[in-house]
């Protein structure tokens, strides 16, 4: 080894040293930061209260109000929406922070800073910055005889701080629950999104759709444009009051913009947007599902309202590049392959007919061994009459959730639904993932995971451990060949081949 060699190689060592202590300290610092997070209540126990979160807030001097921002709510379709949002603003060339929940597999993918997740050392550092006036809260709110500050309540705090440290130039909210009081909502959006509006929490948002949009319109503030998707008549008779209540300005699908066409495409599908200042055709949007074309359509003209009131047509580069680098995971998200695996978070009834119609659509499958896994609450007979026509089997398990229903209890309601003939109860998650796969193998079919987020998470956790997860740029290419099932299924099996063939020039490289 030459002496230039030699001294470079001593030279360097020790800092891939300190890089490698000082991301192993930030890990744990964002770890523990994430557990004193935990021992709040967790998100299932929602405070009809939005006072806690604005004092916490504005002890902090407000970090909310030094961006701009999107504010997304409704039932279905709000990650979504929010991703392809980001994705067009950051094409536009600004500096984006987006909040969405809840995550797959780490806590870190809820704040996104340009399109990545916040870094352990960024989480870490700006917990600590603001636990003393989470604590000064929650002493203030003890005094008063009320809870601290709940999980949700916290992180968006946590989430504001973040962004405002980064700092960004627009944040994408994606509202945690309802929208009146949302912790979300001490931000003041320069346009509120409303996806379709339908009947879920009912026990926290109300139990007609009327209530439940009441409870959303809740995000439309002075001065502010709404984009709204084609809604029913209550709801939208709510939305429409509470824009000419405060001043705001409300545009709806179908009315003031539309989804002229869309088509199953290679990659995805191509879309037709009429928007607010031009008309943009034949648009290649990389996700599949009729709802992600609403979704996308969405996103557009929310985007172009955002930056311009509407008046100025979005260039054909930034929607390209923008919808290019869209994502939606654990949304058709195509995780395996021989056998196919597909992981979708329909978790309820309106999430699950939108599945089914892709599954026919984008995958043509004919066979179809699904893996179930809810929280409780949620409406298993529904979501399970809407899959019924396409499940070969179901396999019934629970996530590591806490509030995950007991698997026997879910078999119950299956086999109401699809007899038991159908039906395996497997608790353990592994168990049952593996046993869907070697049915799905069998048969030549495919394995379709979905309900909670939660569920999704650990499969995929699983699926890494276990060895046959696909990378991020392996599942996108599998996903690019829809039409016929044998075509998927070979396009599928190409893209494990080149992630095996990435994986050995990697090790031969490190050889």
């Amino acid at each position: 080894m030459s002496d230039e060699l030699e001294q470079g190689t001593e030279q360097g060592t020790p800092d891939i040293d300190d890089r490698i202590l000082a991301s192993l300290e930030h890990a744990e610092a964002a770890e523990a930061a994430y557990q004193a997070l935990l021992e709040r209540a967790g998100e299932q126990a929602v405070e009809p209260r939005i006072e806690a979160t604005r004092r916490a807030v504005e002890l902090l001097g407000d970090p909310q109000r030094s961006f701009r921002i999107i504010h997304i709510t409704g039932t279905n379709g709000k990650g979504s929406t929010a991703r392809i949002a980001d994705a067009l603003l950051r094409a536009h060339g600004l500096r984006t922070g987006m909040l969405t929940s809840p995550h797959l597999e780490r806590v870190n993918e809820r704040i996104t800073i340009d399109g990545e997740p916040v870094s352990d050392e960024a989480f870490a550092r700006n917990y600590e910055d603001i636990a003393p006036f989470l604590d000064l809260v929650d002493a203030e709110l003890a005094e008063q005889g009320e809870r601290r500050l709940t999980f949700f309540e916290a992180f968006t705090v946590l989430a504001f701080a973040v962004m405002a440290d980064a700092p960004v130039d627009v944040a994408v909210l994606e509202v945690g629950m309802g929208g009146t009081w949302d912790s979300t909502n001490v931000a003041d959006g320069d346009v509120a999104v409303i996806t379709p509006i339908a009947l879920d929490h009912t026990n926290r948002l109300g139990s007609t759709v009327e209530a439940i949009a009441r409870e959303k319109a809740g995000i439309i503030k002075p001065d502010a444009i709404v984009v709204s998707a084609q809604q029913q008549p209550e709801a939208l008779a709510v939305l429409e009051a509470k824009a000419s209540e405060v001043g705001a300005r409300l545009l709806l699908d179908g009315r003031d913009f539309s989804l002229v066409a869309q088509s199953v495409a290679v990659g995805g599908q191509l879309v037709t947007v009429k928007g607010l200042a031009a008309e943009y055709i034949d648009q290649l949007v990389p996700l599949m599902g009729a709802h992600q074309g609403r979704n996308a359509e969405l996103a557009l003209v929310a985007v172009e309202a955002f930056l311009g009131g509407g008046t100025q047509p979005m260039t054909a580069e930034v929607l390209a590049d923008g919808f290019a680098a869209s994502t939606s995971p654990g949304r058709l998200d195509v995780i395996g392959a021989d056998p196919l695996v597909i992981a979708d978070a329909a978790h309820n009834p309106h999430g699950a007919a939108a599945l089914r119609v892709a599954l026919g659509e984008y995958f043509g499958l004919e066979r179809i061994t699904l893996v179930l896994g809810v929280l409780a609450g949620k409406d298993v007979a529904g979501v399970l009459a809407e899959l019924e026509p396409v499940i070969d089997e179901l396999v019934v398990t629970q996530s590591t959730s806490e509030r995950a229903l007991d698997a026997d209890a879910l078999a119950a309601q299956a086999v109401a639904v699809l007899g038991a003939d159908r039906v395996l109860v497997e608790p353990d998650l592994s168990m049952a993932v593996e046993a869907a796969r070697e049915a799905a193998a069998d048969r030549s079919g495919a394995v379709v995971v979905t309900g909670s987020i939660t569920l999704l998470g650990d499969v995929i956790g699983h699926a890494r451990e276990t060895g046959w997860l696909l990378r991020p740029d392996a599942r996108r290419q599998a996903a690019t060949v829809q039409l016929d099932a044998p075509d998927l299924e070979a396009a599928v099996l190409e893209a494990a081949e080149l992630e095996a063939d990435g994986d050995a020039d990697i090790e031969g490289a490190q050889r």
